[in-house]
C-alpha cells in the first residue's frame, strides 16, 4: 500500500506540473501537486513510525499559516527573492536529510552508491543554499546587485572546487565522516562564490538553475534512502528547472557559461551610456499619451520590471479595457526575461485578470510592431534596447529582443533615463518616434486613464 500511495503522489507531481503549463489550469495544478507531497509525507511519516498524528498535524498547522503568511504579506515585486529564498531551504533540507543519514550510520558500512548519493545531495543542496540567499540578497537590495569580483577569484574558486573534489574522493573512499563534513563545509563556500561574480541582470538565469538544483539535490537524497516520492519529485523539479533555464540563456543569446563566469555588468556599461547620456528626449504628458493612443488603431503593451515595482498591473488592465471600448485593438508583448524571474510578467498581469490570449511571447509580437500604431513601454529597458540588434559593441548585441522601434509611435513610462540590468544606455529613448513619460508607472497610467476618458 505504501508504494501505491507512493506512485499516486508521483502521478500527482506529473498532472500538476503539466497543469502548470497554462494559466487555466495552474492553480489546479498547483493544489494537485500539493496534495501529492502532503500524501508522500504522511506515507513516509507512517511507514517509518517516525512521528505520529498529532505531531504530523501540529508540523502542518505551523507550515500552512507560515505559507499563507508569506502569500498574504509579499508583493508581486518581492516575489523573485521568495522564490530564491524557497530555493535555498530546499537545497538545505536536503543537504540534512543526507546529513541526518551519516550521522546516524556513519560512511564507512554503506554501500558506495548510496555514499556518491549522500555526497551528491549535500553538495549541490549546500551550494544551493549558499547561491540562492545571495541571489536573495542581490535582489533585495542587501548585496549590489553588480557582480562583484576581485583580483584572484578564478584561482580562489579553482583551489575550492580542487579541495571539494579531493575531500569527496577521501570521505568517500576512506569512510571519513570529518571528510564529509568538510565538502559541505566547502560547498557552502563555492555557492557564495559562484553566485556574487553575477550580475542582477542575470538573476531570472540563476534563479531558475539553482531550483534546478534544489530539485537534483532532492533526488540525490532520495535515492540516499530509498524514497521513490522524493526521487521522482526532485528529478522533475530538477529537469524542468533545467529546460526553463536552458530557454532563458537562449532567450538572452548567451550560453550558461557565459552567464555564470563571464562577470556581466562588471563595468557598469559606462561607455555606451556615456555616449547617449547627453542626447535630447521629447517629454510627454498623461494627456500627450492619451491622444497618442486615441488615434491609434492598435497598441501594444510590453511590461517590464518597473511596472512590478509600481504594481501597475490593474492600472494597465483598466487602460487597455477603456482602449478596446474604443475599438483599439491591445496586445502585450511579454518578453522571456522580463522582470527578475521567469515568467514574472505573466504571474503579474494574470494577478490583474488580463486576457491570457492578449499575452503574445517575443516570437509571437515581433512581427506584428511593423504594423502597430503605438507601443506603450511600461518599465522595460534592456529587452527594448534596440543596441541588442544594431551595435556590434553592445554588451547585450545579438540579444533577441522585442523591436519595438518599428512601431509607428513609442511611448515610455519610466521614472528617470536610468539604465536596465544590464547598465547600459538604450537608443531607443532619444528615437524622434518615442515619447518620455516621466512619472510612476501605476500614477501616470491612472493620469492617462483619466485623460484618455476626458477626450
Amino acid at each position: 500500500m505504501t508504494e501505491v500511495l507512493y506512485l499516486g503522489a508521483g502521478i500527482a507531481f506529473i498532472v500538476g506540473l503539466k497543469q502548470l503549463g497554462g494559466p487555466r489550469t495552474a492553480r489546479s495544478g498547483n493544489r494537485v501537486a500539493a496534495l501529492g507531497m502532503l500524501v508522500a509525507i504522511a506515507v513516509t511519516l507512517v511507514a517509518q513510525d517516525i512521528i505520529n498524528w498529532g505531531i504530523l498535524a501540529a508540523g502542518l498547522t505551523v507550515g500552512s499559516a507560515l505559507g499563507a503568511w508569506f502569500a498574504i504579506r509579499v508583493q508581486m515585486t518581492s516575489m523573485p527573492q521568495l522564490v530564491a529564498a524557497f530555493n535555498g531551504f530546499g537545497g538545505i533540507a536536503s543537504a540534512l536529510v543526507a546529513s541526518v543519514v551519516v550521522i546516524e550510520g556513519g560512511l564507512a558500512d554503506l554501500a558506495p552508491e548510496t555514499v556518491i548519493t549522500l555526497i551528491l545531495s549535500t553538495v549541490i543542496g549546500a551550494v544551493t543554499f549558499s547561491g540562492s540567499f545571495i541571489a536573495f540578497g542581490k535582489l533585495q537590495g542587501i548585496l549590489p546587485g553588480r557582480p562583484l569580483v576581485f583580483p584572484g577569484q578564478k584561482i580562489v574558486n579553482a583551489t575550492l572546487a580542487i579541495s571539494l573534489i579531493g575531500l569527496a574522493i577521501w570521505a568517500g573512499v576512506a569512510g571519513e565522516v570529518a571528510g564529509y563534513w568538510a565538502v559541505g563545509g566547502i560547498a557552502l563556500a563555492i555557492g557564495i562564490m559562484a553566485v556574487i561574480p553575477i550580475g542582477g541582470a542575470d538573476m531570472p538565469v540563476v534563479i531558475s538553475l539553482l531550483n534546478s538544483f534544489s530539485g537534483l539535490a532532492a533526488a540525490a537524497a532520495g535515492f540516499a534512502i530509498e524514497s521513490n516520492a522524493l526521487i521522482i519529485g526532485g528529478a522533475l523539479v530538477g529537469a524542468a528547472g533545467l529546460i526553463l533555464t536552458i530557454q532563458m540563456t537562449e532567450a538572452m543569446n548567451r550560453s550558461l557559461a557565459n552567464v555564470l563566469f563571464a562577470g556581466f555588468g562588471s563595468d557598469g556599461g559606462s561607455s555606451v551610456a556615456g555616449t547617449m547620456s547627453d542626447q535630447p528626449v521629447t517629454r510627454a504628458t498623461a494627456d500627450d499619451v492619451a491622444i497618442a493612443m486615441a488615434y491609434a488603431e492598435s497598441v501594444m503593451i510590453v511590461p517590464g520590471y518597473g511596472l512590478a515595482v509600481a504594481q501597475a498591473q490593474h492600472a494597465v488592465r483598466e487602460l487597455a479595457d477603456s482602449l478596446e471600448e474604443m475599438d483599439i485593438t491591445v496586445h502585450y508583448a511579454i518578453h522571456p526575461v522580463a522582470g527578475r524571474m521567469p515568467g514574472h510578467m505573466n504571474v503579474l498581469l494574470a494577478e490583474a485578470d488580463v486576457p491570457y490570449e492578449q499575452l503574445l511571447d517575443l516570437e509571437q509580437a515581433d512581427p506584428l510592431f511593423a504594423q502597430t500604431d503605438v507601443v506603450l513601454i511600461v518599465g522595460a529597458n534592456d529587452v527594448v534596447n534596440p543596441s541588442a540588434r544594431d551595435d556590434s559593441d553592445s554588451p547585450i548585441y545579438g540579444m533577441p529582443t522585442l523591436n519595438v522601434d518599428r512601431a509607428k509611435k513609442v511611448i515610455v513610462v519610466k521614472r528617470s533615463l536610468s539604465p536596465g540590468f544590464a547598465g547600459i544606455d538604450n537608443p531607443l529613448f532619444y528615437d524622434e518616434k518615442t515619447l518620455m513619460f516621466f512619472t510612476d508607472a501605476k500614477a501616470g497610467l491612472e493620469e492617462t486613464q483619466i485623460a484618455l476618458k476626458s477626450l
